[in-house]
């Protein structure tokens, strides 16, 4: 059996979990479960960057061992994975022994199949990324920002030979459209690919830098932090034994456009081409969340917490709001503000609003019971149509990872099982002596609760608890697959209902300049 392997890019350990690491987990989760849903075997990795430069210097002004400063970012990241309700099936740390042990077996193969070799280097550095550097990389002869303060060096190091396989990466890109996700970042990687690349510098030595792999053919360096991070998707998955085939090649990867290039986009399919390992299927390249069209940094003092946001609203909304907001081919704004304007509007009015009034009404006129559908009007057939030309479009697009469309099709749906409780106005029937009316009564309930158990089945992958409280109010029980249970019925008929309930409290909007009241 061949699972559907998904991976995020892996935390860098030298800063505190922002919006950014959130979304990004989310998204992933998000995919795991629709998959799940729909009846495939997933197997989710994510996890931790531990070595480097950065690391170390930062270690070293906190007075600590790079090794303690690891495991106390470990415990935060996986927190925030915790409270995301992240449903991870692994996650791998690059200073555990069963990645340190595939970064040097790999190492070996390269260098014994002559694609690494030693040579003298002078040129350029960048300490912030990492990174050496060539006059190509100047903007308007300048080194741009993100590099930080840029040194001169002259050392003898290990290269990796990536020009030896430019020219295939080239062809598989152009011959492969689905490689890379969306197609326009694929362009981006071409056009960086156009002037060719140099070999890659896959070593530091240890009187620079101590704090990393050592490589197993010359003890005196260590590996170069984004060749040993980036092997992590094999480590985890036990590279060299026989599982591992039951997992690779990766079907996702869940990246940030910021390490597409030239990290994930061209360093890791020449390192696995080099291996003689199949790529990845797809590199699925997300934006940035900014706030107020500039990107959250430290520096900047704009970085969003997620904890906090998830403390405050609950974590089933900040996963909606992630993906009701981002559209992955582009960037995306943050504020509180739109932040609660979505949470009261869609979550509130729409959907927690039509699961309370039709909870309350299904009390007061059916004695908290399903009843039958009997009434086939306009009403009931309208929506029933709206759904059946509905779903599949929500699925067509969770399968192209487009969310945020997803969810605005669904939002449609539930709006209107709002409008349909209005037309058929349940309160107004009840009062009628007519069996008729009786029977419309009855429908209307039946109907509602047919449209919140189709709504909820697809909300399951972006809010599982919020979905599964529903589900328990609903009186049905969770399923594994989903297909089957898509199709308009009354399969919830004679259903003990939950009592009425607020799933999500009102949040009133501080006014500017405000101050927040005890």
């Amino acid at each position: 059996m061949k699972y559907f392997y998904i991976t995020t890019a892996i935390d860098y350990a030298n800063g505190a979990p922002h919006l950014g690491h959130a979304y990004e987990k989310v998204l992933a989760d998000v995919i795991t479960r629709y998959k799940r849903l729909r009846g495939t075997h997933v197997y989710f990795l994510t996890g931790l960057d531990e070595h480097g430069q950065k690391v170390q210097q930062t270690a070293e002004k906190k007075g600590v061992e790079p090794l303690s400063l690891c495991n106390e970012m470990a415990k935060a990241f996986q927190e925030m994975c915790k409270h995301l309700e992240i449903s991870n099936d692994d996650y791998i740390r690059t200073t555990e022994e069963r990645h340190k042990k595939v970064v040097k077996e790999i190492l070996q193969k390269l260098f014994d199949q002559g694609d690494i070799y030693k040579s003298e280097y002078k040129g350029y550095y960048s300490a912030k990324e990492e990174q050496f550097l060539q006059e190509k990389d100047k903007m308007e002869g300048k080194w741009p920002e993100s590099y930080g303060d840029v040194v001169e060096i002259s050392e003898s190091n290990y290269f990796f030979r990536l020009s030896k396989y430019h020219e295939w990466l080239v062809q598989h890109i152009e011959k492969n459209n689905e490689f890379i996700f969306p197609t326009f970042r694929a362009k981006e990687v071409l056009e960086f690919l156009k002037e060719g690349v140099n070999d890659l510098c896959i070593s530091r030595p240890k009187a620079r830098l101590s704090w990393g792999i050592e490589l197993p053919f010359d003890h005196d360096y260590v590996t170069y932090v984004w060749f040993d991070a980036l092997i992590n998707y094999l480590s985890a998955i036990g590279y060299g034994t026989e599982k591992f085939d039951a997992y690779w090649p990766a079907d996702v990867h869940v990246i940030g456009k910021d390490i597409l290039i030239p990290a994930h986009g061209v360093y890791w399919p020449i390192m696995l081409k080099a291996i003689g390992l199949q790529i990845p299927k797809k590199l699925l390249v997300h934006g940035w969340w900014l706030q107020s069209g500039n990107k959250m940094s430290k520096s900047k003092g704009n970085v969003v917490n997620p904890l906090e946001l998830i403390d405050q609203l609950g974590v089933d909304a900040f996963r909606f709001f992630l993906m009701r907001e981002m559209h992955i081919v582009q960037d995306s704004d943050f504020s509180k503000e739109l932040f609660l304007i979505r949470y009261n509007s869609d979550l509130g009015n729409d959907l927690g609003n039509l699961v309370s009034r039709f909870l309350n009404m299904a009390q007061r006129y059916c004695e908290g019971k399903v009843p039958e559908i009997s009434v086939h009007e306009k009403a009931e057939m309208e929506l029933k149509y709206l759904w059946e030309s509905s779903y599949e479009e929500i699925l067509k697009s969770m399968d192209m990872y487009q969310f945020h469309k997803a969810l605005d099709i669904l939002f449609t749906f539930i709006r209107a099982i709002n409008r349909y409780a209005e037309t058929r106005a349940p309160w107004k029937l009840a009062k009628s002596t007519e069996q008729k009316d009786r029977e419309r009564l009855e429908t209307s309930i039946a109907t509602m609760a047919e449209g919140v158990r189709l709504s909820t089945l697809l909300l399951e992958p972006i809010m599982p608890t919020i979905s599964k409280k529903i589900q328990e109010l609903l009186g049905t029980p969770s399923i594994q697959a989903i297909d089957d249970a898509l199709k308009w019925g009354n399969s919830l008929k004679g259903n003990q209902l939950g009592e009425k309930c607020i799933l999500f409290p009102r949040v009133e909007q501080e006014s500017e300049g405000e101050e927040k009241k005890d």
